[in-house]
């Protein structure tokens, strides 16, 4: 088992989880051991919060905190940018990895903001399953429902669990309903709420029929007391409360609402829980939950359709670029996930898309913003490999046996800006800070010859990108910038020998992406009508990789 002692901030670090101690077990009974899996949900229903619970839970930290505008709380370990702890949102995706009952966890925290569902949709590529978060008194919003719509293209298995029971909400009866009418899923309740929304008394355990009776913890601070009591006592303790959950648990399991492991992971179902992930309720369960049904991680799909077997010989895919994470270095961290055979640190792999040797010297596996060395991987860890500067975004990795896998996608961005550097005398700053936002893709950056490299075009598919990019570019790269909003609203794919007609036309105006694409901006919908009428002919299409 892992040997764990807590650092300067109460955060326990794991040693032992993904080390040479274990490599002789063999890859797939590492990859058996493994869980990784996304939270996904609307801004505000307190996915950060289920990502700090379900880390102290598990006792990788010593303490929670929750976000909130009260001075003297401490923020969540996934949130650690300062931008992300002074408005209280999750801007960047984190890593964290953690040993629950000898299984290793590997949660990937996704930004809720819809600004940034770029970001969401590759950590979603780096998953095998996925915890829908829902809010007890909204129930199904938007941008869940567009993660879900993601979700169930790539067939990744979902877990529902409604948060803020604690809180004035809807019938835990029509939440089921809304849930199968929206998402087509039909909802299994492992868990039935005692005491409705508002008045979270604790959980019938639908497999035994017992009552789980919690009393919140102070603040949330701490994990929740919990005590287990059987039918009988219930009754007696909570009378008419208990009697009603157990009549509405009885009516799910006389409509056919009970957990299919196979439908589950077919995506034909969603197992349910109820929770309150800031009173740190409902979240063991959920632990154990992921640990007995969530999947392992599966043969991988390359580009070609075949599949790369869990023991076939080391590969990864990059799906995230991040810097900033280290002040005092200013590196950058590439994060992989691995998909097949052994990881070890130093080993030298082959870059699929330039055929080129990348050397592994420097890897580290990441909880929140504090960083470890690690010797070696499995399939479906995550992996940070420092200062990758030769690696991008839906990059393979691989090692003896050839695979390149798929890409990942690129949204239609829809706010455009024209972004200068303050001083002029700060112009290798700035080119170094825009080629850095571009690698990780907190950004699109468009360029011509026409604007030249001291005025690029930034394109994002929200309009907060831009205030990160310019937060980032003052604050990491010493370059304040000044940006100049232009009036385009949609992008469209073209080709070289459009160019000329299309920046011919008024209100349009093409530029080059720094992955080779042409994009024809357009003010508005009239105007790509327009250029269609004045050439039939032209290549327009949207700029969304599959």
């Amino acid at each position: 088992m892992p040997s764990d002692r807590p650092d300067s901030r109460g955060v326990l670090v794991q040693h032992g989880a993904t080390s040479s101690a274990i490599h002789d077990d063999g890859v797939l009974a590492q990859a058996a051991r493994r869980r990784s899996f996304a939270v996904i949900s609307h801004p505000d229903a307190g996915k950060s919060t289920l990502t700090e619970a379900l880390a102290l839970h598990a006792h990788a930290i010593t303490e929670a905190g929750h976000i909130n505008g009260k001075s003297g709380r401490r923020h969540t370990v996934s949130d650690w940018m300062e931008m992300e702890q002074a408005r209280g949102i999750s801007i960047t995706s984190a890593s964290l990895q953690f040993s629950y009952r000898d299984t290793v966890i590997n949660l990937l925290d996704t930004p809720g903001h819809a600004d940034f569902s770029e970001d969401t949709y590759r950590v979603l590529s780096a998953v095998d399953a996925a915890v829908m978060l829902v809010d007890a008194a909204k129930g199904l919003e938007a941008q869940t429902m567009k993660l879900f719509a993601v979700c169930k293209h790539r067939g990744i298995p979902l877990i529902t669990v409604v948060n803020k029971w604690d809180r004035p909400g809807l019938d835990a009866l029509a939440l089921m309903d809304e849930i199968s009418e929206r998402t087509g899923l039909t909802p299994t309740p492992l868990t039935w709420p005692v005491g409705v929304a508002g008045d979270f008394r604790g959980v019938v355990d639908r497999a035994t029929g017992e009552y789980v009776r919690f009393t919140p913890s102070a603040g949330g601070a701490h994990i929740a007391p919990q005590e287990t009591l059987d039918a009988d006592a219930a009754a007696a303790l909570e009378g008419d409360v208990w009697t009603t959950a157990v009549e509405e648990s009885d009516l799910l399991g006389a409509s056919g609402a009970d957990h299919d492991l196979e439908s589950f992971l077919a995506g034909v179902s969603t197992p349910v829980l109820f929770a309150s992930a800031v009173r740190n309720f409902g979240v063991h369960a959920l632990l154990d939950v992921l640990v007995d049904l969530a999947p392992s991680p599966s043969p991988r799909a390359a580009v070609d359709g075949t599949l790369r077997a869990i023991d076939d010989p080391f590969s990864a895919f990059v799906f995230k670029m991040q810097a900033g994470m280290d002040t005092s270095h200013r590196d950058r961290l590439a994060f992989i996930r691995v998909c097949s055979g052994l990881f070890e640190r130093g080993m030298v792999a082959t870059l699929a898309r330039t055929g080129r040797p990348f050397a592994t010297k420097y890897a580290q596996q990441a909880f929140g913003r504090e960083r470890t060395v690690i010797d070696s991987a499995y399939p479906g860890d995550v992996v940070g490999l420092v200062n990758g500067s030769d690696l991008r975004v839906g990059d393979t990795l691989f090692l003896d046996k050839p695979v390149e896998y798929p890409p990942l996608p690129t949204f239609a961005p829809e706010h455009f800006a024209v972004v200068r550097a303050k001083d002029a005398g700060k112009y290798k700053q700035f080119r170094k800070g825009i080629a850095q936002l571009e690698a990780e893709g907190v950004v699109q950056v468009l360029r011509s010859d026409l604007r030249g490299d001291q005025a690029p075009v930034l394109a994002a598919v929200g309009p907060m990108q831009f205030e990160v990019a310019e937060h980032r570019m003052a604050t990491e790269f010493n370059s304040p910038v000044s940006l100049e909003r232009l009036s385009y609203t949609l992008a469209m794919k073209t080709t070289r020998e459009w160019t000329a007609a299309l920046n011919a036309e008024r209100g349009v105006e093409v530029l080059l992406r720094g992955d080779g694409e042409l994009l024809a901006l357009f003010a508005d919908r009239w105007r790509v009508a327009s250029s269609r009428r004045n050439h039939p002919t032209v290549v327009l299409e949207p700029p969304v990789a599959a």
